[in-house]
């Protein structure tokens, strides 16, 4: 039996906090979270489906010199008509307990994060569930493929914490080591390496430039990149080329945007456009059946999340609004150069007050019926947070 760590959570934080007494200068405590209602409302041309979800989450953290530990507790209620399940089978630790499950419906609560910490002058050492983001990406992220966020998902405040060993070493110069090691459980439910990560990525500067080169071994299989980030004119621009190497052939996924900011009509604009290429992607905008069951690597990434593309060529293009200083207007377009369609979200998001956030959106696919966007329905996407 896996042993549930949710728990005996408030144990092993009175424990780690006791140690932090222990010594003798003070502890500091942070405690915040936030209130989330949100619904997605799909409408099919013969009918219409609404998915709700409920998310409380409860984030603490305890401070004493060099050490430091924290732990988010997360209560979700979902209802939707696709009944995903949140469960962590395939995480090194059980930190989920279900409270109830129906087929249309699921309430969990969670450790979302569950970290020590420990950093010094030039070093910094965690282990536990967190979340790390690599890359240069601003859509689509070759390089982070620890636990990225889906490329059209909107609410991006939190990833999902995976449960890993994550350490970084600062160099007077100003570059930086990091690596990272992630734990996690095959099918059978046994934690070994064929399904861990281990991944080394030097930061450094040169000149104008940043440089990031990445070695890594991913679920066996190895992984080099490079990337880097610069100035050109005013605008940022940014890329990563990623290879793996499977069954002795050699897989690259690249990315390259570049973003800009300026002032229209008397407002604050921003601005990007990004090219991808998924290495692992089908390229003749053919996702039927019988030709996804040839492709087993991008199917085993859609499925361990850690990809969420179907295609091989995308382009994605997005521009923000400052209407007032509370209220920004964003629109993206994501489109699938394999198959011609495309994505159109155009977000509003409003803080109605200093802890009071509203945000919707609206999803318009277009395409053919059998492409990637186009076999997807129209959506409305409304979300309330209070934060305190």
């Amino acid at each position: 039996m896996r042993f549930n760590a949710l728990r005996h959570c408030w144990l092993l934080f009175l424990i780690a906090d006791a140690l932090l007494l222990s010594a003798q200068a003070a502890t500091s405590y942070d405690f915040q979270g936030h209130n989330k209602y949100l619904s997605l409302l799909s409408d099919p041309s013969d009918d219409s489906d609404l998915d709700q979800t409920a998310d409380f989450r409860l984030n603490l953290s305890a401070r004493q010199s060099s050490w430091s530990l924290q732990a988010d507790y997360q209560l979700l209620g979902q209802h939707s008509e696709a009944s995903s399940q949140v469960d962590d089978k395939q995480r090194l630790f059980d930190l989920t307990s279900t409270i109830h499950a129906g087929n249309q419906s699921q309430v969990v609560h969670r450790l979302d994060r569950l970290q020590l910490s420990y950093s010094s002058t030039q070093a910094v050492f965690r282990f536990g569930r967190q979340a790390v983001s690599w890359g240069n990406g601003l859509i689509y992220t070759p390089m982070d493929f620890f636990n990225p966020f889906d490329p059209a998902t909107l609410d991006k405040e939190y990833k999902t914490g995976g449960d890993m060993f994550y350490s970084q070493y600062s160099f007077d110069s100003g570059d930086d080591l990091q690596a990272v090691w992630v734990g996690r459980r095959d099918d059978e439910g046994s934690s070994n390496q064929r399904v861990a990560s281990l991944a080394v990525k030097y930061h450094m500067f040169l000149n104008d430039y940043e440089i990031d080169l990445l070695v890594a071994r991913h679920f066996d299989q190895p992984v080099i990149g490079i990337g880097g980030l610069t100035n050109v004119g005013g605008s940022i621009w940014r890329g990563d080329i990623v290879g793996t190497e499977v069954d002795n052939q050699s897989s690259l996924s690249t990315t390259l945007n570049a973003s800009y900011s300026w002032i229209a009509w008397g407002k604050n604009m921003s601005g990007f456009f990004e090219i991808y290429r998924n290495g692992f992607g089908i390229d003749n905008g053919d996702y039927s059946l019988s030709n996804l069951s040839t492709n087993t690597e991008l199917l085993s990434r859609i499925e361990r999340g850690e990809l969420f593309t179907l295609g091989k060529h995308y382009l994605s293009a997005s521009a923000t609004i400052e209407l007032t200083p509370l209220w920004l207007l964003t629109s993206t377009l994501f489109d699938n150069l394999d198959d011609d369609s495309k994505l159109l979200q155009i977000i509003s998001q409003h803080d109605l007050s200093q802890n009071l956030q509203l945000l919707i959106a609206f999803n318009l696919p277009s395409g053919n019926t059998d492409s990637e966007f186009g076999s997807a329905d129209e959506s409305l996407f409304a979300q309330l947070v209070w934060y305190y």
